[in-house]
C-alpha cells in the first residue's frame, strides 16, 4: 500500500495545466518543505503540437523542476472524458491513496470545455473521497475515505476575479521554466508545428503579465490566483495582506 501523504495535490485536464496555473505556489511549497504531487486526467493526446509520447516525457520533466513527489496519469479520453461515475471513482483512488489535505483544479470555466468537465469532475469527486460508503480498492485492499480540507480552482486561458491570492515572488522563475519543458506546445521560433493560441510568444509573456499583475494586488512581485469553493478565512486580520 501507499504510504505517501501529500499536502497538495494538483490536477489537471491536460499535462501543462497545472504548470501554466498554479506552479509557482508547486514550486514555493515544495521549498517550504510541504509534499506537493500532480495528477493529469489525460495525456493531451487531441493537441494540435507533439504527442501524447513527447507530452509524458514534457510532463517528467516539468515535475523534477517543480520538485514534486508524484505525478501520475490517469488516461481519460482527451475531450471526451465526463462528470460520471467511472471518471469519479477513479479520481478517488487518487485522492484516498494519497490523502492531500489540499487539491488544485482547472478554472471553473474555461475556452477549452475539458478545463471546466475537469473542474466539475474534481470537485465532486473530492466531496465522495469522503464518503466511507463509497467502496474504492487499490493493490486489491479497501481504501479508506478521505476528504480534502480545500479545494481551490486555479484561473487559465479566460482571467476571471480570483478569490485568493498566493505570493508566489522567487518562484516565477522556476514556474516559467516548468512551462518551457512543454516544448513541443508553446513558443518556439524554430518550430515548423502549425501554430495554435497558446504557441505565440503572447502567450508566453502572458504568464508572466499575470503573475506581476495579481502581484501588483498584493504589493509583492508576482501572484497566482484562485476560485474558492467555500469562504476563506484567516486566524488573525493581521495575516490579511
Amino acid at each position: 500500500m501507499n504510504n505517501l501523504k501529500l499536502d497538495i495535490l494538483a490536477i489537471g485536464a491536460h499535462p501543462d495545466d497545472v504548470e501554466l496555473s498554479c506552479a509557482g505556489v508547486l514550486a514555493k511549497e515544495a521549498a517550504n518543505g510541504k509534499i506537493t504531487g500532480i495528477l493529469d486526467l489525460t495525456r493531451g493526446e487531441l493537441g494540435t503540437r507533439g504527442t501524447a509520447d513527447i507530452r509524458d516525457q514534457e510532463a517528467a520533466a516539468a515535475a523534477k523542476i517543480l520538485g514534486v513527489s508524484v505525478r501520475e496519469n490517469l488516461g481519460f479520453r482527451d475531450g471526451f472524458f465526463v462528470n460520471d461515475e467511472q471518471h469519479q471513482l477513479e479520481i478517488i483512488k487518487i485522492i484516498r491513496k494519497y490523502k492531500p489535505e489540499i487539491v488544485l483544479c482547472n478554472a471553473i470555466y474555461d475556452r477549452h470545455p475539458d478545463h471546466g468537465m475537469g473542474s466539475e469532475v474534481t470537485s465532486k469527486s473530492c466531496f465522495l473521497s469522503g464518503l466511507r460508503k463509497i467502496e474504492t480498492k487499490l493493490d486489491g485492499q479497501l481504501q479508506e475515505a478521505w476528504r480534502p480540507k480545500h479545494v481551490y480552482h486555479y484561473i487559465q486561458w479566460q482571467d476571471m476575479e480570483p478569490d485568493i491570492l498566493i505570493d508566489i515572488t522567487g518562484y516565477l522563475d522556476t514556474k516559467i521554466k516548468s512551462v518551457a519543458a512543454y516544448s513541443s506546445q508553446f513558443y518556439d521560433p524554430n518550430s515548423k508545428e502549425p501554430e495554435t493560441p497558446i504557441s505565440n510568444k503572447n502567450f508566453f509573456d502572458s504568464i508572466k503579465y499575470r503573475a506581476a499583475n495579481l502581484g501588483r494586488y498584493l504589493g509583492t512581485e508576482h501572484a497566482e490566483g484562485f476560485k474558492s469553493e467555500r469562504y476563506p478565512g484567516v486566524n488573525s486580520i493581521f495575516d490579511l495582506k
